[in-house]
């Protein structure tokens, strides 16, 4: 069982808890979906080493970071974890990001800060917006969270593709409504339409995407067009049966890819 230690890192505005567990190797810097939290990655750690070095911690606007006021747009959460990699990370780092965190992630792996040995997206929003993320699709977006049972609808039509145990579930539900009116519709409205191409270019790490073949979000096709063109190198893999929550549906089979990855940036 992983043993972490949470410390507050000062951020603008305020203060975010984050926890660091493990002790040796390459630090895993975990970065949770819009309507996630640290806990996202639960069944991931699981299944890493004890000793893995980690980090994971709640966006601005999210769990225990609610109450952080904005902005909450993209920039900002990039900035913020760029300072929480700065105060809890000495040495190479990997940012681990899922859907939104993921978009944040190659945000801050653009401005290649140093240690970053690799750049591990799951499911990732793409840098450059497909056409069908339109005006309207936005609009009903923004509304997903709005309640419990909204947020049941979500997590059993859109978001995953496999059935997720009681505990999973409670915990995904707990998240998604864990937070405030301007946080839950930033994504949405503007982060998930933001271009980012001109940045992505600049990533020199190297990044492996895990894509889920029954992803209905961001699936493995959107990520071929949207993502694989503008981010040099970068490698895709598909996880079959799955959908967009691959760290709750198959934390295993990502803890496992993970460790592969880890393997390959430290040849």
């Amino acid at each position: 069982m992983k043993v972490e230690t949470t410390k507050q890192i000062s951020v603008s505005g305020g203060s975010v808890d984050v926890r660091v567990g493990g002790r040796s190797g390459t630090a895993l810097v975990f970065v949770h979906y819009w309507g996630g939290s640290a806990d996202t990655w639960n069944g991931v750690l699981a299944h890493l080493p004890a000793e893995q070095r980690t980090v994971r911690f709640d966006q601005r606007g999210w769990g225990a970071s609610r109450t952080l006021p904005g902005p909450y747009h993209l920039d900002q959460l990039a900035d913020d974890l760029a300072r929480v990699v700065d105060v809890s990370v000495s040495g190479p780092f990997i940012l681990v990001g899922h859907s939104m965190g993921g978009k944040v992630s190659q945000l801050v792996a653009a401005r290649r800060p140093a240690g970053l040995a690799g750049v591990f997206l799951i499911a990732p929003a793409p840098p450059q917006p497909p056409a069908t993320v339109t005006e309207e699709y936005r609009q009903g977006l923004s509304h997903a969270y709005d309640s419990p049972e909204t947020v049941r609808h979500a997590l059993d039509h859109i978001l995953s593709a496999t059935p997720l145990s009681e505990a999973v579930r409670a915990t995904a539900e707990r998240d998604s409504l864990a937070t405030g009116f301007e946080a839950r519709r930033e994504w949405p409205l503007r982060g998930i339409a933001q271009d980012i191409t001109h940045a992505v270019r600049g990533i020199t790490a190297p990044v492996a995407v895990l894509a889920a073949e029954n992803d209905v979000v961001e699936p493995p096709s959107v990520l071929r067009r949207h993502l694989l063109p503008h981010i040099p190198g970068a490698v895709l893999t598909t996880v079959p049966d799955v959908g967009h929550l691959l760290p709750v549906e198959v934390p295993g089979d990502v803890a496992k890819e993970l460790g592969e990855f880890l393997a390959f940036v430290k040849r």
